[in-house]
């Protein structure tokens, strides 16, 4: 099996986004969305962002590499009786059964990135974007002080070496990567845009049970435990866990509201 399919399978991410939405929908406003678009919602989850995305008027395929997720997804459309949102399985790494230039947008937040093989993602993504399109993409940032960041840094710590020829996910938030990537894939850097932004992460219930969210249920955050469960270190991870939830938390003893801080990137198709 695929890792990263083994991994996002793993646990049950429906959990986490479940406090993602309220942004999701937020983010989905800016990129002006318009019925009758075409768009490709790659690494989905179960709709955070193709949901909103088809209320608009769009027209939404979610790929993603978890089958659970897909088959959440696909619920979540059915229940809200959205025949313009399907869901289906797929590697970011390699879209070949996608079509070249099918989509008016592609918006990838926090998937894509954990794809293998980044410059095959990127020339993936242009390729089926259509020329004067753009492409979307959330990619957390490596070292950044803010809430996913640190629980992926701190996970590292604990969990098992990565295998020879790895390249971290957290690398798509480099601006000049980036740019080195959809360059690969015949972009000039003109034609890409990077800022800062944050995504804020709701939670009905104290931070340290929103951290059992993640233990439970995120995949990286679940290998990390099962590493240091192995090494009799389980509550030193979880004490160092709950020291970061406590701190980033902003909602209160009782309620969780966590931003963390992204690098949201605008790519134009020429």
């Amino acid at each position: 099996m695929n890792p990263n399919k083994a991994l996002w399978e793993k646990g049950d991410f429906t959990q986490i986004a479940a406090t993602m939405r309220d942004s999701g929908e937020e983010l989905v406003q800016d990129l002006g969305v318009t019925s009758g678009m075409e768009v490709l919602d790659l690494g989905c989850g179960d709709g955070t962002t193709a949901v909103p995305t088809a209320k608009l008027g769009a027209n939404v395929l979610g790929v993603d590499i978890a089958g659970n997720l897909v088959a959440a997804g696909n619920a979540r459309a059915a229940q809200a009786g959205l025949a313009n949102l399907r869901f289906q399985e797929g590697d970011a790494s390699d879209l070949s059964d996608i079509a070249d230039g099918r989509f008016d947008l592609v918006v990838t937040m926090f998937g894509a990135m954990f794809a293998p093989r980044p410059f095959d993602v990127a020339r993936e993504m242009v390729r089926v974007t259509k020329s004067g399109g753009r492409i979307a993409m959330g990619n957390w940032i490596p070292g950044d002080p803010t809430l996913v960041a640190q629980i992926l840094k701190i996970s590292a710590a604990y969990a098992a070496p990565p295998p020879e020829g790895f390249v971290s996910p957290v690398t798509w938030g480099v601006q000049t990567n980036v740019q080195e990537r959809f360059g690969a894939a015949g972009v000039a850097p003109n034609q890409i845009a990077c800022e800062r932004a944050n995504y804020v992460f709701r939670y009905p219930g104290p931070p340290a049970e929103f951290l059992d969210a993640f233990r439970l249920y995120y995949g990286p955050t679940m290998n990390a435990f099962a590493a240091a469960a192995n090494e009799g270190r389980s509550d030193e991870l979880r004490n160092e866990l709950v020291k970061l939830f406590e701190a980033q938390n902003q909602g209160g003893p009782n309620k969780t509201v966590i931003p963390a801080t992204f690098l949201k990137v605008i790519v134009h198709k020429p």
